[in-house]
């Protein structure tokens, strides 16, 4: 089915369109240009969403504004906002009164005329899915990058090409409706998530373990072999299981050995690379490779991994070296939303780091973390509404350092400059998501840099 044809197919019917954020205006302009009998709701208010409200409006589009937004929704198809969680009661009423329910994702599924290469985990799926589009351009391929990156692919798909790929980061959200699976995927990792919007942590991993068990299963399967549950998911995989490791040897996948990076297919392993050749520090980034490489061994040139490895810089916001000041290195860790994603981010350095941290709480437990602050922290700078939680997990597992606490950002980020010394490294890594203050991750990475560059 091509795009036009998926937008033909919605003529004469009521499409409602849930949330007007980033992933769906595309979608948004597609459907109202198209004619189509459209409904947006949002929370948010007129004002709030700005011109494109009167934009869509000129095109014969309908809105609702505001908390009720959900209520007595009447459409024989729904668009849903990946924020927007399936089972909500309005949501649920609708379908059962025969209501369609979809997803600008999922439509792009239905539609793309090419090889799909999906990436989900609890971190690390940006990188990865980026690192996974830069091999294949530098194999030659014409790459398209999308998704919950941030860049929608529907309205794009009349423009790819049988032999192009698409690179998909598909979220929990994105993946819990999913009825498609793609050519190939990759699962990072997996640890608690989300929790404050999944009902539960088996919601959470039935989510993703969604990337791969629609029918036909993916060819390739990357999964994380040191993490328990990615590796369950093998049992549901299909025969195109490749494991990558960190910690152990492999026969299929890709697997990291004293220093030396090998890929390795029925058991005949071929060296890659060392991991010291690979450009963005940490070993999460080396782990990040590794799911890339399980996934792509054998169908592009090792050089290709080689090159990227050695010149890819990283992605913004993911400890991205903001600057060096008066001998004092301030890095922009802000897409850690989670606890797990700090650890990785503290254990990247080799000294012991000034950490700002705090955020919304997403009802994941930080006793982890509190280990992870013992042993890789000097100062400890908290500022949101798990302030209180963080210091209580970093105490409780022995930190004995000094704690600052302070309800402004800006303060905060003034007070681990105060206590640096030349040497030291400054890092913004929140274990939080960024909702008791910010739009998102990027709006308060953003702002960090402005700060560190003001200093």
């Amino acid at each position: 089915m091509t795009l036009c044809d998926y937008i033909d197919a919605l003529k004469g019917k009521r499409v409602t369109l849930l949330g007007l954020g980033v992933s769906n205006r595309p979608l948004a302009r597609l459907l109202a240009d198209a004619g189509i009998d459209l409904t947006v709701r949002d929370r948010a208010t007129r004002e709030a969403l700005g011109g494109i409200v009167q934009e869509l409006e000129a095109k014969g589009c309908k809105f609702a504004f505001g908390p009720e937004y959900l209520s007595d929704i009447d459409a024989d198809v729904i668009f849903r906002s990946p924020g927007i969680m399936p089972f909500e009661p309005g949501i649920a009423k609708a379908v059962e009164n025969g209501s369609a329910l979809t997803s600008e994702m999922e439509a792009f599924f239905e539609v793309c005329p090419c090889k799909i290469a999906a990436v989900t985990g609890s971190d690390g799926k940006t990188t990865t899915a980026t690192i996974i589009s830069e091999i294949l351009k530098a194999d030659g391929k014409k790459v398209w990058l999308g998704g919950n990156i941030g860049t929608p692919l529907l309205d794009k798909a009349d423009l790819m090409g049988p032999e192009d790929v698409a690179v998909v980061e598909l979220s929990s959200f994105q993946l819990m409706t999913m009825n498609r699976s793609p050519d190939m995927a990759a699962v990072t990792n997996v640890s608690p998530n989300h929790l404050d919007k999944h009902r539960s942590m088996e919601e959470y991993v039935e989510a993703k373990r969604n990337i791969l068990q629609n029918s036909p299963h993916p060819s390739i399967v990357s999964l994380n072999a040191d993490n328990d549950v990615t590796r369950s998911f093998a049992k549901r995989a299909g025969e195109g299981v490749r494991f990558f490791s960190r910690r152990d040897t492999v026969e299929n996948g890709a697997y990291c050995e004293d220093g030396v990076i090998y890929a390795s297919l029925n058991c005949k392993a071929e060296r890659i690379m060392e991991a010291k050749d690979i450009l963005i520090p940490g070993e999460h980034n080396a782990e990040n490779y590794l799911a890339a490489i399980a996934m792509l061994y054998g169908q592009v040139k090792n050089d290709a991994i080689v090159s990227v490895a050695r010149s890819f810089k990283g992605v913004e916001h993911r400890i991205e070296l903001v600057r060096e000041v008066r001998g004092v290195r301030y890095y922009n860790d802000s897409i850690a939303s989670s606890p797990s994603r700090t650890r990785a981010g503290l254990r990247a350095f080799d000294e012991k780091v000034i950490l700002i941290a705090g955020g919304k709480d997403k009802g994941v437990p930080f006793d982890g973390l509190g280990e992870d602050i013992r042993e890789h922290v000097k100062v400890l700078v908290l500022t949101g509404l798990t302030a209180d939680k963080i210091e209580k997990a970093a105490v409780d597992a022995g930190f004995d350092g000094p704690i600052i606490k302070r309800d402004d950002f800006k303060e905060a980020v003034m007070e681990a400059a105060g206590a640096a010394e030349p040497g030291d490294v400054v890092l913004l890594s929140p274990a939080c998501t960024s909702f008791d203050r910010f739009k998102d991750f990027a709006e308060r990475g953003k702002y960090f840099k402005e700060i560190v560059t003001e200093l």
